[in-house]
């Protein structure tokens, strides 16, 4: 247990009853209410274990998610179970500690929580918050994204086909000189993360990733696509870049999605594409331990410095 950290919680159950649970986090202590509620029914796994995996991976979840607005997949009730909606807007019952930033949307504005420290995420597991979509921006610039996304999610299920389409990606982001970093979703397949300055605004961003995506379709017609409608893909993997986009979100790196078993979305090293093991659901709350190991190894530690977009257009657009 984390030296920093001490839990009293009642016998672990099924039923949602029980003791509160008390979970130190940073400067505060978190209650998290019916810690014994069953979330992920397949595999028995609770409220409380997804408030202690929080609890266990803030110092690594945290800085993804700090000054960046939220929006929170919640599952009161469990995965698979009803109400299981989205959440923008911030409640008026959330403590005072957690942070709001009021960001406009058509027509008036949206007070969005943001996770800046240990206890609000612990407070977001008692929630029932599963999922936790980061946007690309941050609260106090949200029209200049520091990352763009290539999200790579193959027909059938069919995660080779996420592997060729991720190192093609790479490739190509190569050549134009730009950093890339990989994730597997904790879904289907993969994102392909690129660091930014944040000098571009959403419109010059989305257009550079509209132009990246025709670019790879053009250069592998017969696998890769960017047709939104499916019907028009045939068995091609489909280049989503539509995340790009104001107040648009993508999934946080080691947020736990709302699948049974709790699959994890990971940052993995590049080397890890190789790996014949690897799927996009190879890490979950199953085993904590296996996912603090690979955070500890910081899987992105060698992506280099945010770019700005204005030379790597110049370099797209020479292309042949």
């Amino acid at each position: 247990m984390d030296d920093n950290r001490r839990r009293h919680r009642s016998p672990r159950g099924t039923s949602g009853g029980g003791r509160d649970q008390r979970i130190r986090a940073g400067r505060r202590t978190v209650t998290v209410h019916r810690p014994d509620k069953v979330l992920f029914p397949r595999d028995g796994l609770t409220k409380a274990d997804l408030a202690d995996y929080h609890a266990r991976l803030a110092r690594h979840m945290v800085p993804e998610l700090r000054g960046r607005p939220l929006m929170l997949e919640r599952c009161p009730e469990g995965v698979g179970e009803r109400p299981h909606f989205m959440q923008k807007e911030t409640p008026a019952h959330y403590p005072d500690w957690v942070r709001r930033a009021e960001l406009a949307k058509e027509g008036g504005t949206v007070n969005h929580t943001v996770c800046d420290n240990a206890a609000t995420l612990v407070y977001l597991a008692d929630q029932a918050s599963v999922t936790l979509h980061r946007w690309l921006s941050r609260a106090d610039r949200p029209d200049r994204p520091d990352r763009l996304v290539v999200d790579l999610d193959p027909p059938h299920d069919d995660f080779e086909r996420a592997r060729e389409a991720a190192r093609q990606v790479r490739d190509l982001l190569d050549q134009l000189r730009l950093p890339a970093a990989l994730m597997s979703t904790g879904s289907r397949g993969l994102h392909v993360v690129v660091p930014l300055d944040g000098r571009t605004d959403f419109d010059g961003c989305r257009t550079f990733a509209h132009e990246l995506a025709e670019v790879l379709a053009a250069r592998h017609p017969d696998t890769l696509t960017t047709a939104f409608r499916k019907y028009r893909r045939g068995d091609r993997l489909y280049l989503d870049v539509q995340r790009n986009a104001y107040a648009q979100t993508a999934v946080a790196p080691w947020s736990v999605r709302a699948r049974e078993g709790g699959p994890i979305a990971v940052p993995l090293p590049w080397e890890r594409l190789d790996d014949p093991d690897l799927g996009p659901r190879a890490y979950s709350l199953r085993d904590v331990k296996a996912v603090r190991e690979l955070a500890e190894s910081r899987p992105w530690s060698d992506l280099g410095r945010a770019r700005g977009l204005r030379a790597a257009r110049e370099r797209l657009h020479r292309l042949d």
